[in-house]
């Protein structure tokens, strides 16, 4: 089993097919949902799926609900970025998350690896996001 930070290739090809607005369709929610290393995600990722999903206090399944900053662009680069996240009084390890489209089969996005077991005992667990630039944002396209 590995986690392998990725961006989703079915990702890639929704994008190419129009499915996946980040700007302009309030409809179109994006979740972050947490798993253990027993987990196997990666590039071929194509849903959102509870297999190997973190439980614990203070999470659900399926995650947090994300909020989106504005898809921008820099030079040739187009980027967007998500607020950060916490589960509050979280008692919970993770080693990884997947980002994903909430409905219509829950498509990937992107898969984020830890590099190691990430653990709350009664406290908050935050995804910070890097800086929402054409270098290091989460998501960038150059």
């Amino acid at each position: 089993m590995a986690i392998t930070q990725a961006m989703c290739t079915s990702f890639k090809k929704a994008l190419l097919d129009g499915e996946m607005d980040f700007s302009g369709d309030t409809s179109q929610t994006f979740k972050i949902a947490l798993f253990t290393s027993s987990a196997t995600l990666g590039a071929a990722t194509t849903a959102y799926s509870t297999t190997n999903e973190v439980s614990g206090t203070g999470y659900t399944a399926g995650g947090n609900t994300l909020t989106v900053v504005a898809p921008t662009t820099s030079g040739t680069t187009a980027y967007l970025d998500f607020d950060n996240t916490t589960w509050s009084t979280a008692t919970i390890t993770a080693r990884g998350a997947l980002i994903y489209k909430s409905g219509g089969g829950d498509p990937a996005v992107a898969v984020l690896d830890f590099g190691a077991d990430k653990t709350s005992t009664a406290g908050d667990f935050t995804i910070q996001f890097p800086t929402a630039d054409a270098s290091n944002a989460i998501i960038r396209i150059a």
